[in-house]
């Protein structure tokens, strides 16, 4: 496998996923759709399709705090796209410049996960981003 396709394709899944719960869920669609018109028309309607029933499934799981069901969705557009992405390699290329302008920062892909455990007189200092402790 292609590391480079499945980044790309990882990275997409999760950045698709999270802008379905966000106001930028409607670009995001057509974006997507459009690049599937480009590479497969001949899908491009059945994915539209798949779009609009996993931004159900996304609403429901992210108001039931489904942090299972939102995985498994990232999980199938990443296979979606991965596939995609071997069978069209030209689309690789749009597909970066497209989250590119989704999202610019790569805020929607960045998934932390972090886990501390202190005892007696220990501290743990977490953070997602920069961090700046002054003890004294």
């Amino acid at each position: 496998m292609d590391p480079e396709v499945t980044s790309l394709a990882q990275s997409a899944g999760t950045t698709l996923v999270t802008l379905m719960a966000a106001d930028a869920w409607h670009r995001t669609r057509d974006g997507l759709v459009q690049l599937w018109r480009h590479v497969q028309p001949e899908r491009a309607e059945t994915v539209a399709a798949e779009l609009e029933v996993t931004r159900e499934d996304v609403l429901a799981a992210t108001a039931a705090d489904d942090h299972e069901a939102l995985d498994e969705l990232r999980a199938q557009w990443q296979g979606l796209v991965r596939r995609l992405l071997v069978a069209r390699p030209p689309a690789r290329d749009e597909l970066r410049r497209l989250l590119d302008e989704l999202d610019p920062g790569g805020s929607a892909a960045r998934q932390i996960t972090q886990h501390a455990t202190a005892s007696g007189q220990g501290r743990v200092y977490q953070a997602g981003r920069d961090q700046h402790i002054t003890e004294r």
